[in-house]
């Protein structure tokens, strides 16, 4: 993370985002999205993860989050570690996968052109953080978790309301039950 980007103050909330490298669709399947899941599952139960609103797209991922345990940045290095590994190993395994060879290669070339990479590198570098430190800030984020971050499936012609896409947190704000239990920002 670089510029003004960065995790200053670990007692707010912050807008993150965070890619695939080159922006590939991935989470195409079930499967691979629930990797994803169940580590910020496991980053809430034992990390001291704060989530707030989430969405899983086909490249990338918008999350609201705050802590009362590790440090975010900490916290994001982690789930992006874990997730690169478990993720490329269901890929490399999964014999239905169109794309395995190709994914597989992809990573890898994209690995070998940063030094920090064992051998794959799966997410593209840093979070970009967004700190939520004011009331203002948090109307707007909430006005584009509604009309962007929750809608981004509706948009994407993957469901006709953003409630009834499984990957995000827009049934909690619906008043139902999600896959992840979040902190409701209302």
């Amino acid at each position: 993370m670089s510029g003004n980007y960065k995790f200053r103050n670990q007692e707010c909330l912050y807008f993150v985002t965070f890619s695939v490298v080159r922006w590939i669709d991935v989470f195409t399947r079930r499967e691979y999205k629930d990797i994803l899941v169940d580590s910020l599952k496991y980053c809430i139960e034992n990390k001291g993860l704060e989530l707030y609103a989430w969405v899983i797209m086909s490249n990338h991922v918008h999350l609201i989050i705050g802590t009362q345990g590790q440090p975010l940045e900490n916290i994001l290095r982690d789930i992006k570690r874990h997730t690169s590994k478990k993720l490329t190993a269901a890929i490399s395994e999964n014999m239905q996968e169109s794309r395995r060879d190709w994914l597989l290669w992809f990573f890898e070339r994209e690995g070998r052109q940063n030094p920090n990479n064992e051998t794959y590198q799966f997410w593209q570098q840093g979070n970009h953080p967004i700190e939520i430190w004011s009331n203002q800030v948090t109307e707007q984020k909430l006005d584009y978790l509604h009309d962007y971050l929750h809608n981004n499936p509706v948009v994407a012609g993957w469901v006709d309301e953003p409630e009834h896409y499984l990957y995000s947190s827009a049934r909690d704000y619906a008043g139902g039950k999600g896959l992840i239990d979040v902190i409701l920002l209302i």
